[in-house]
């Protein structure tokens, strides 16, 4: 996990400390969701998506280009499989290298 130092002007450090405080979150659980929800356009929710408009609203909402999915497990694994069984045999590459001895 990284550390990230901010500096911002006090009145907005004011603000996020209270906002933080409303929520019964410390600064960091309440910056770190804000920067989650600003980020994540898979984050879904009530609270988040709200949080979401707002920042899209004041034009402060990042959205990737292209969207990002994560491979099928399971055809990962059948690949990985596949490839593998696709190679020289454990017993033929020792058999070789004994014999080059």
């Amino acid at each position: 996990m990284s550390q990230v130092s901010w500096r911002a002007a006090d009145e907005l450090v004011h603000r996020v400390r209270q906002a933080a405080a409303q929520r019964g979150e410390s600064m960091n659980e309440f910056i770190t969701r804000v920067l989650d929800a600003a980020t994540d356009p898979d984050l879904a929710g009530d609270e988040n998506a709200r949080l979401r408009e707002r920042l899209r609203r004041a034009g402060l909402l990042w959205e990737p280009e292209t969207p990002t999915t994560r491979p099928d497990p399971a055809a990962v694994t059948a690949a990985a499989r596949r490839a593998a069984a696709s190679g020289p045999l454990a017993a033929d590459l020792i058999r070789e290298e004994r014999g080059r001895r």
